[in-house]
């Protein structure tokens, strides 16, 4: 069972109407509680990372969330919200993962937010990108990114510059794509997440 961590900052439907189509269980986290019912858990988030981590804060779930050991995957802000620091709000995250997140420089030849599908490349071989090829498109909508890290990046995209499509460390995996809308390689990757 997947636990989806709610606190009001995620497009959580089309989210779960993409694991009710995989046949993934699931159900939300609300209370401290919540978390022994399930195998791993998911935290959502769309918007702004800094006002994302106000909520979550206001949940008192953040020590919880700190010392999980259970699977733990993070989308889109979910994913910086696991890292040390965000320029968006100029905002302290739950620094679980070393990294900062930082604002795509605004350019003639680049728009900001990076919107669209684009090409990923797993980097590392892990259970997360089982079975997903180099090069594989998956859809994204952001203005800010994850730094480039070799220590702690499963999977590169290339935007202006290299970023990190997906980062990890110990039992904390995040993702910038939105897997839910990322059409067959996208449900797979969800699917690998359900097996870790």
């Amino acid at each position: 069972m997947t636990g989806i961590i709610y606190y009001g900052a995620g497009n959580i439907f089309s989210l779960t109407s993409a694991l009710d189509r995989l046949g993934i269980s699931y159900g939300m986290i609300h209370t401290e509680a919540d978390f022994e019912q399930y195998d791993r858990y998911i935290i959502p988030g769309v918007g702004h990372a800094g006002a994302a981590m106000n909520k979550l804060e206001q949940t008192g779930l953040v020590p919880v969330i700190k010392k999980l050991t259970k699977p733990t995957l993070g989308i889109c802000v979910g994913m910086q919200l696991l890292t040390s620091y965000s320029e968006e709000g100029d905002s302290s995250l739950l620094d679980i993962i070393p990294v900062k997140t930082l604002r795509f420089k605004d350019s003639a030849q680049f728009k900001v937010p990076h919107t669209g599908w684009n090409q990923v490349y797993p980097e590392l071989d892990n259970p997360l990108f089982k079975n997903i090829p180099q090069g594989s498109h998956f859809y994204f909508v952001h203005s800010y990114y994850i730094e480039h890290n070799p220590l702690y990046t499963l999977a590169s995209t290339n935007y202006t510059l290299p970023f990190s499509a997906s980062i990890r460390k110990d039992n904390f995996f995040g993702v910038q794509f939105h897997p839910e809308k990322s059409g067959p390689f996208g449900e797979h990757l969800l699917t690998n997440f359900a097996n870790i």
